[in-house]
């Protein structure tokens, strides 16, 4: 069964945000820091889908809009490009739509096939999972605004569910999350704990159990994937807020 998981104090949480990625960028903002850099890439390296969802709906083929978004993951890491960091009132989300737009816009009169970066992918990107994920897109017309939210927040809860994932794993509970997970994610199908007890040989109370730590360690980590994109404690509270009212929509 999955293993027992502690909850974190208010004041460890509050720590944890002086060593949060969008944290550590914006400190260093204003110098070349290689630590800054680092927490960028893995900010880049984790949201990028989004963005591409975003440049596709507004008209670029597959291979632009993926020329497009290494472009600017090229600048953004190169460049320390954070002109719009304070405009964007310390969210990550909010400051990668503002700054892509900003370059898409000085981009568009310039040749599409100039390349940055030295011919070098700062962000290793398939191109083709990229497009096999936006052609499962909603067919209706949601604009790109509003279908790079709704990306940004399932992409969120993506990284949270690899984490526990991974955790789940190393503790040798991989087979038990698997058929347990289903509680974690809206519209799960709501397998009877009946059952699932006799799939995984233990009680039914057992099972209950696991599934109350699973959900509790899954908001733990996603109280943590948040404060990785925002500036402050009171900052993650909102966007958390922010992100449930998107998926809800």
């Amino acid at each position: 069964m999955p293993a027992t998981v502690h909850g974190s104090s208010t004041s460890r949480r509050n720590e944890r945000f002086t060593a949060t990625h969008w944290s550590v960028v914006l400190a260093a903002s204003g110098g070349d820091s290689a630590r800054a850099r680092a927490a960028l890439e893995v900010l880049c390296r984790a949201y990028w889908y989004p963005l591409y969802a975003f440049v596709r709906r507004t008209g670029q083929s597959p291979h632009d809009a993926e020329d497009s978004v290494q472009s600017f993951f090229a600048l953004c890491l190169e460049k320390n490009y954070l002109a719009a960091a304070e405009e964007a009132k310390g969210r990550f989300r909010s400051f990668l739509l503002l700054a892509l737009k900003r370059f898409l816009a000085k981009e568009r009169d310039k040749s599409r096939a100039r390349k940055r970066g030295g011919g070098q992918k700062p962000i290793a990107l398939d191109g083709l999972t990229a497009e096999e994920r936006y052609a499962l897109e909603p067919a209706e017309l949601m604009s790109a605004d509003k279908l790079f939210e709704r990306r940004w927040a399932l992409t969120l809860l993506e990284q949270v569910l690899c984490r526990l994932r991974e955790e789940q794993a190393a503790a040798g509970q991989l087979a038990a999350f698997e058929q347990l997970k289903e509680f974690l994610l809206a519209g799960g199908r709501g397998t009877p704990y009946a059952e699932l007890a006799g799939q995984l040989g233990i009680g039914e109370g057992a099972v209950k159990v696991a599934v109350h730590r699973l959900r509790q360690r899954y908001r733990e980590l996603l109280q943590e994937e948040i404060a990785n994109t925002v500036a402050s404690p009171e900052e993650a509270e909102e966007e958390r807020r922010y992100l449930m009212a998107i998926l809800s929509r």
